[in-house]
């Protein structure tokens, strides 16, 4: 809320608060920011001279703050103090700190249909408590709504009405905002919670569109729309526009309660807020997670083949330092020599062993590869393959192209059983043969 300076004329304590600036002036008098003795901070509002010498006004107001002080609600502006018999009869409220919702849609623009929702409902939830003390606000508009960080509250209850009192006033003593007026509160019929409840379905158009829903004006073009025209719900959310138009119907029967507009709004918050949250953008991605690698399919083969549907054969890129030292010993390159059978290597296969490399998948060439007999490039179908004792091939290791052979699951098992295994025949042997030595 803006603040300015204290003015020449502006008193400098009233009754036991000391005012140190001017939050604002209305049609009743100026708001001053005042603390107590005990550091306090309060919204006081001191009536203009004129009106403080119409005792009509003075009984009037005397009635309304007296219902003011039976408002209980977290929603609200809590009345501290007030003084009915000073010359200036004055009033103080708790002060809320945050902008009025008509300065944060002014800066900021209109808000989302959740935040009018989570907004609309915490203000029907405050009218019910001020309905229930038998009051009713009769000017509620977005300036008069403070956005604390405790939610919205509702502020200036100096001017409230008493429920079935009469708006006809003497001139300058009527109160209320034209496009956020009731259409009763024009034609000067008895105010009733239904007339609150006009004025916030006007207040939440304004909060989602960033303008009345009865458009601009002079006051009586204004307050004839209120009358006799629709209101112009067209950027309202389609999630709201229904209940804001019902909130705005002309006749006071055919608005919804206060209690009704509460749960409604809350349950259009929520819906909404889960809206927001489902629609989510996914994270980005990086042009690397996109691109091949085939790390996936080379550290899990189990994994690969459920994915590819059970089809092996592909080739990897062969590992680093693997020449062509590791060819098999049968190419043909040595004639006459006796052909013998090169089992695999226990660890996938070392360059010690003998034991076929992976040809490359790109090019066929032997950087590690297994020459064929005719000395031609390999096949598709040969790669990836080792000979046996009889000649059958059969799917040979992978690697993962960065030197080091992928944990095979059954391989580890199989080591494991010749490791029992040998263990359990050696410790027989040892006692076999202490068995048969006899006692020393």
């Amino acid at each position: 809320m803006a603040m300015m300076r204290l003015r020449r004329e502006d008193p400098r304590v009233v009754g036991s608060f000391r005012l140190h600036r001017r939050l604002g002036a209305g049609g009743m008098g100026v708001v001053y920011l005042g603390s107590d003795k005990k550091g306090q901070r309060v919204a006081l509002k001191v009536i203009r001279p004129d009106l403080a010498e119409d005792q009509e006004f003075r009984s009037r107001f005397a009635r309304e703050v007296s219902a003011a002080r039976r408002i209980r609600g977290g929603c609200t502006a809590r009345l501290v103090a007030a003084d009915l018999e000073a010359d200036r009869p004055w009033f103080a409220t708790q002060y809320v700190p945050g902008p009025s919702l008509h300065d944060k849609v002014a800066g900021e623009g209109p808000l989302g249909a959740a935040d009018v929702a989570a907004v609309g409902a915490a203000l029907s939830e405050g009218l019910v408590a001020v309905h229930e003390a038998g009051v009713v606000h009769r000017d509620l508009k977005p300036s008069n709504i403070l956005l604390s960080p405790k939610g919205p509250r509702i502020i200036d209850f100096g001017i409230a009405w008493a429920t079935g009192a009469s708006t006809l006033t003497h001139v300058g003593t009527a109160v209320g905002s034209p496009g956020f007026l009731a259409p009763e509160q024009v034609r000067g019929a008895a105010v009733t919670p239904a007339t609150d409840v006009f004025s916030l379905g006007a207040t939440l158009a304004y909060a989602s569109m960033g303008d009345s829903p009865f458009g601009h004006g002079s006051s009586e073009v204004m307050l004839y729309r209120v009358v006799h025209e629709e209101a112009q719900l067209h950027g309202v959310p389609d999630a709201l526009a229904p209940l804001v138009r019902a909130c705005l119907a002309k006749d006071p029967e055919e608005r919804p309660s206060t209690l009704q507009l509460s749960l409604r709004l809350k349950e259009i918050a929520a819906r909404e807020a889960q809206g927001l949250a489902d629609v989510r953008p996914p994270a980005p991605r990086s042009p690397e997670s996109d691109r091949p690698t085939g790390r996936l399919a080379d550290t899990y083969p189990e994994r690969a083949q459920r994915r590819q549907g059970g089809q092996r054969g592909q080739g990897t890129p062969p590992p680093r330092g693997r020449g062509p030292a590791s060819a098999s010993r049968n190419d043909g390159s040595s004639p006459g020599r006796k052909t013998r059978s090169v089992p695999p290597s226990r660890g996938g296969g070392s360059p010690r062993d003998g034991s076929p490399r992976n040809a490359s998948p790109r090019d066929g060439s032997s950087r590690g590869g297994t020459p064929s007999r005719n000395g031609s490039r390999p096949t598709p179908a040969s790669r990836n393959t080792t000979r046996s004792g009889s000649g059958a091939r059969r799917p040979g290791p992978r690697s993962t192209g960065t030197g080091l052979r992928p944990a095979n699951p059954r391989l580890l098992r199989q080591r494991l059983f010749v490791f029992v295994v040998v263990t359990l025949v050696v410790a027989l042997g040892i006692a076999l043969v202490q068995g048969c030595q006899g006692p020393a």
